[in-house]
């Protein structure tokens, strides 16, 4: 489990990354790289970091379901996920 403060930090990236966007995206059109460079760091997508939307543990992250190995485990064998059962051959 990763520490709250962990976590806040992401929230507060991806809020300002998502305040961001339009500007970003329109200083990139035109060109004006010194106004890129004026904006904050954490505006930029490349600072975020795939976390688990539950823990915040930041290895082993399934991109398709938005959570770590380990969670989306344990919720598959519980059937909290929907579709998803243990494979068996």
């Amino acid at each position: 489990m990763a520490k709250e403060s962990i976590k806040a930090r992401q929230r507060k990236r991806e809020a300002t990354v998502a305040r961001f966007a339009e500007k970003r995206k329109a200083l990139k059109e035109a060109g004006e790289y010194e106004a890129l460079d004026k904006l904050p760091r954490n505006a930029s997508p490349v600072r975020l970091k795939n976390r688990c939307q539950l823990t915040g543990r930041p290895r082993g992250y399934i991109r398709y379901f938005g959570m770590s190995r380990v969670i989306f485990r344990d919720m598959a064998l519980d059937g909290k996920i929907p579709g998803v059962k243990k494979a068996s051959w």
